[in-house]
């Protein structure tokens, strides 16, 4: 696996919203996701049409809160039942999670890519997170990704030890 380090500017982002544990992901999460992907015309002025964003914060117990969203520029309106998120400017290690391969096995090589490096990811401060490795993540998920073996990049924000 290859990574990087890249500044992303800010941005804002509108679509579903959904937190819950672990145990919750299947089916309620892949819901949200199709749910959102289905709902994309809603977005009239998205920046990037080809991609929706999988934004995970870890601040809930034993879980997370996903985004899946559309970036979007300052016209859009927000449709009804949708949220808006703003993503501030931060410096991320990017890395690609490839068709056919196993999900968990990316984390698990990113998260040791961390240790050994010169950074550590990002802790908003007055934050509490519940996953002290990798509290913030973004996945970006192409168009014509297939949901059962997905590839997609994922962006974690990062800051120098």
């Amino acid at each position: 696996m290859s990574y990087k380090i890249v500044t992303l500017p800010s941005y804002r982002a509108v679509g579903l919203k959904w937190e819950g544990t672990f145990a919750e992901i299947v089916p309620d999460l892949k819901n949200v996701i199709r749910q959102a992907k289905e709902r994309a015309d809603e977005l009239e002025h998205k920046v990037n049409p080809g991609v929706q964003l999988g934004l995970s914060y870890h601040v809930v117990e034993d879980g997370f809160a996903h985004y899946a969203v559309y970036e979007v520029s300052e016209e859009q309106e927000i449709p009804e039942g949708m949220v808006e998120i703003w993503v501030p400017e931060w410096t991320y290690v990017m890395t690609a999670h490839p068709k056919g391969e196993d999900v968990q096995q990316t984390y698990t090589d990113l998260h040791q890519w961390l240790f050994d490096s010169e950074y550590t990811a990002l802790r908003e401060a007055g934050v509490d997170y519940s996953d002290p490795y990798m509290p913030i993540k973004h996945e970006y998920y192409p168009a014509d990704q297939d949901p059962d073996d997905p590839h997609f990049e994922v962006y974690v924000p990062v800051v120098r030890k």
